[in-house]
This record gives C-alpha cells, sequence and structure tokens, in this order.
C-alpha cells in the first residue's frame, strides 16, 4: 500500500466516519471480531486524521499481516482483575492492546476519582499504534494522565551496539482551562520505528546519530537500521544516556510492573509476518481535584501562557488539533490510490 504524503496526485478527502468505518470493515474482513475492529479502526482513522502518518493507515499492512500470521488474536475478550482500590490488571489475552484499555476505562476512571490516582497494568497484549489516543480520553475528563508502552527490540542502550529495548514512548495528557488538553507522545528512541519505514519506502536518509547497522556501525541508511541495525536513544551523541534511562524506565514499569514481556523477550520467528509487539502497557491517571489550591486546569493554562511568553512557538500537540480541524472540515487526505486500496481491503 503506497502511503507516502508528500507530493501525491490525485488525493482523496474522506469523511472521517467514512474512513473510520472503511477501517473497521477491514479489520474485521481480515481476522478481528467486530468489537476489537471497532476499536482499531477509530485509533487508526484519528491518527490519520491528526497527522500521525506513521500511525495511520500506513499500519494496515502491518496489522493484517501481524492477523495472517496468527500472532495475535483478533477476537481476544480481555479480563479484568480489581486488585487494589487504586490498581487495576488487564489479561489482553494475546489481543490487541486498545481494546483491552477500553475494557477497563470507566473503572479507571471512578477509581481515580474516588482514591485520587489509579493505575491500569495491561500484559499479554498487542500495541502498534499511537500512544496520545490512550491519554486524550482521560484529559478530557478531567484527569492527569500517563502512558507508557515498550515494544520490540528495535533500540540499542547508551553505549551499546545490540538492540535491547523499544522505542519505549511515554505519553502525557492534562486538562486545560478552556482549551483542548495538553498532550505529548514522544518516543525514548531518536525517532519513532514507523518514521524509519517511512523514510526507507520514500529513499530518504535518517539525520546523523539516529541508528546503527548490524555490526553497530552509525547509519543514515533506514533500510540499514531495519535490516539488523537499530536505532540510538535520544538525546544525541553526549546525551544518549538520558534517552536510554528512560527506556529503561519505560520497560520496567510496562513490562516488569504489569506483567508483560520486556522488549527482547518474546519471540515472534515462528510467526511470519509478525509486526506487533507482544508486550505490555501502563496508565496512571490522576485527579487533581483531590489537592488543594487553586484549579489544575487553570494552572495549566498560566503555565501555557508562561511558555509563551517565554518564547515558545508551538504546544506540545497544538499541530495535532489544527490538523484535526482541518481533517474535520475538509475530509482526511489521502493519495487515491492508498483510498482505492483500503477500499478493496474492505470488501476482500
Amino acid at each position: 500500500m503506497n502511503t507516502k504524503h508528500a507530493h501525491l496526485t490525485p488525493t482523496e478527502h474522506i469523511r472521517f466516519d467514512t474512513l473510520r468505518t472503511t477501517l473497521a470493515h477491514i479489520f474485521e474482513r481480515h481476522g478481528t471480531s467486530a468489537a476489537v475492529a471497532a476499536v482499531l479502526a477509530d485509533n487508526c482513522a484519528s491518527a490519520e486524521r491528526d497527522g500521525a502518518h506513521s500511525h495511520g493507515v500506513f499500519r494496515i499492512p502491518g496489522y493484517l499481516s501481524t492477523l495472517a500470521s496468527g500472532w495475535v488474536d483478533g477476537h481476544a475478550i480481555p479480563r479484568v482483575r480489581d486488585m487494589a482500590p487504586g490498581f487495576l490488571s488487564v489479561d489482553a489475552c494475546n489481543g490487541f492492546a486498545q481494546p483491552a484499555y477500553m475494557m477497563a476505562y470507566d473503572a479507571l476512571v471512578a477509581k481515580a476519582r474516588a482514591n485520587g490516582i489509579a493505575l491500569l497494568a495491561i500484559h499479554n497484549s498487542h500495541h502498534f499504534a499511537a500512544l496520545w489516543p490512550d491519554v486524550e480520553p482521560l484529559a478530557r475528563d478531567g484527569l492527569v494522565a500517563l502512558a507508557l508502552v515498550n515494544s520490540m527490540a528495535c533500540v540499542v542502550p547508551s553505549g551499546g551496539t545490540k538492540a535491547l529495548f523499544g522505542t519505549n514512548p511515554i505519553a502525557f495528557a492534562a486538562p486545560r482551562a478552556g482549551h483542548d488538553p495538553l498532550v505529548f507522545d514522544l518516543a525514548t528512541s531518536a525517532m519513532a520505528h514507523g518514521d524509519v519505514q517511512i523514510a526507507a519506502r520514500e529513499g530518504r536518509p535518517l539525520p546523523e546519530g539516529f541508528g546503527v547497522d548490524c555490526n553497530g556501525q552509525p547509519t543514515t541508511d533506514p533500510r540499514a537500521v531495519l535490516d539488523g541495525g537499530a536505532l540510538l536513544p535520544f538525546g544525541g551523541v553526549h546525551s544518549s544516556y538520558k534517552g536510554s534511562a528512560l527506556s529503561m524506565m519505560v520497560e520496567l514499569l510496562a513490562a516488569a510492573l504489569t506483567g508483560g514481556h520486556f522488549s527482547f523477550e518474546f519471540d515472534w520467528s515462528g510467526h511470519p509476518g509478525a509486526h506487533t509487539p507482544h508486550t505490555g502497557e501502563l496508565i496512571i491517571a490522576i485527579d487533581p481535584a483531590k489537592n488543594q489550591g487553586r484549579d489544575f486546569a487553570q494552572r495549566c493554562e498560566d503555565l501555557v501562557r508562561a511558555m509563551a511568553g517565554a518564547g515558545q512557538q508551538r504546544l506540545p500537540g497544538e499541530r495535532r488539533y489544527r490538523q484535526r480541524a482541518q481533517s474535520l472540515r475538509e475530509g482526511v487526505a489521502l493519495p487515491a490510490a492508498t483510498w482505492a486500496e483500503l477500499q478493496r481491503l474492505a470488501q476482500a
């Protein structure tokens, strides 16, 4: 599927609901239940709508290949366990993480509001999508949220030459008075793995200091990174230990604490075509209303104004919201060939 977005003609503008419905049909026709299909389609369509192309329809071939390989159970029904007043555990039953999260979402919110803080630990799960959709809804419900997920081993630790960590993103969201929530989603690697794949397809080199080849030597060739090489932690040549330390933290919180696999532990060699990492995810929700003092959302707004006053030109998530508004107004822009292929897959 051609998902390159630059210099493409002709382009189709698809209504968001139409895109989401089409993706749901694709997932269901290729091995998921209707319930799982609806959750995955909303996540994938939302990423495309918001301009996160490396986690939008670009991911569809990987989803379908993984389902066909038998690596993931597209019909899994997650099991939610109430472990403590502020702790929920979900066994995704070898299914995708997002349906497991959705099944426990209301209970997570209720626990956070009752206790001031709550954790949701998901294990035996596959996460193959953007992480910000996991935290933004919590902020819209008035909570402060943090999510961490580890992935397949594709990042070397600081000073290392062999892949050990995943890209291990961290997402954060906070309610903001009178505005959309403040949200960021960042990989602890030098760049997202999906962006490396897109660079390889488009024939673009990576920036210096972002990856190594199969021999552990620095490279700007994205295909060398993908073919036995690895990404570096973020922070650059002299500060990669910062990204490496955060990636280690994600491994411990998203895998060791949840009961999931570390990025280097699972073996998908028996499932050719598998793409989704079989790991874990941790979501933390905090109710700021439990604390004394001024309203948290207003305090968040005070900080945002101070950041602007200090010269910061763009807030985390701001570009995503602008793209969302444009997509909802004009339709989600897709190459005509990509849209035609999605329609074909929905009917296959």
